[in-house]
């Protein structure tokens, strides 16, 4: 899958059972992003790109149109950003990022998921520099592409990080603060109609090797944290 997007919710869907935890993720999220940014996609870049991951993973449109409407009516809860790092099974680097209307608990939730796996929670900057805030695209192209797609970017002035092209899918990496700019272009001058990958991610700068029994901790790390309805993304360096 690239060294960039392995961690994105594979195992959000395992079963029709967790549709409630999916959908209850997402709509936290569009709220926050609509209360803090405004209800209009077209003006909240943020915005439309959780729209169209929600779109893409089956939440159905009343359930993004209620997150969009309650933050239209400026009331409802206040969720704040927490993120929180340590180490993971196997010593990977992790990164968990919440919402959350009650710091102290959702601290005690992930912290619990931390000492329950062998894993160490951390302070503030523990990991993170071992990490790159970027803007991932993934879409379709072939290595013949990545010359026109490289044109486009450096000419919207955008600083690009990376360019893969692996089984006919180009990946493009780029500052997160280059995200709208770096989609704007893509769409513009490289007709991108769909991307497979649209989002903004921490991507390890290196990789760590996880085997034996340390494969199973760090699944039932992964799905502890995804049982937590204030966790919205897991970042790790674990390979496996």
């Amino acid at each position: 899958m690239g060294r960039a997007y392995q961690n994105r919710k594979e195992s959000m869907a395992k079963t029709s059972d967790q549709n409630a935890k999916i959908y209850s993720k997402y709509s936290r999220e569009i709220y926050t992003s609509a209360k803090s940014g405004g209800i209009d996609p077209d003006g909240n870049l943020t915005l439309r790109s959780l729209m169209d991951r929600a779109k893409k993973d089956q939440v159905p449109s009343h359930v993004i149109q209620k997150a969009i409407d309650k933050a239209k009516g400026g009331g409802g809860e206040d969720f704040a950003t927490a993120r929180y790092e340590g180490y993971g099974p196997g010593n990977c680097m992790v990164i968990v990022d919440c919402l959350t209307d009650n710091a102290n608990r959702t601290y005690g939730d992930v912290r619990t998921c931390f000492n329950k796996t062998k894993s160490k929670i951390g302070s503030q900057g523990t990991v993170m520099h071992m990490f790159d805030h970027c803007a991932i695209f993934v879409f379709d192209g072939s290595e013949d592409d990545e010359e026109r797609v490289l044109e486009a970017l450096m000419e919207a002035d955008v600083d690009v990080t990376d360019i893969e092209c692996d089984k006919d899918k180009i990946t493009v990496f780029a500052p997160h603060t280059d995200y709208g700019k770096a989609k704007a272009a893509l769409q513009e001058h490289v007709n991108v109609a769909e991307f497979d990958v649209d989002e903004i991610q921490f991507v390890p700068q290196t990789t760590t090797p996880i085997s034996g029994d340390d494969i199973e901790m760090m699944t039932k790390f992964l799905d502890m944290l995804d049982e937590l309805d204030d966790v919205q993304n897991v970042y790790h360096s674990g390979e496996y």
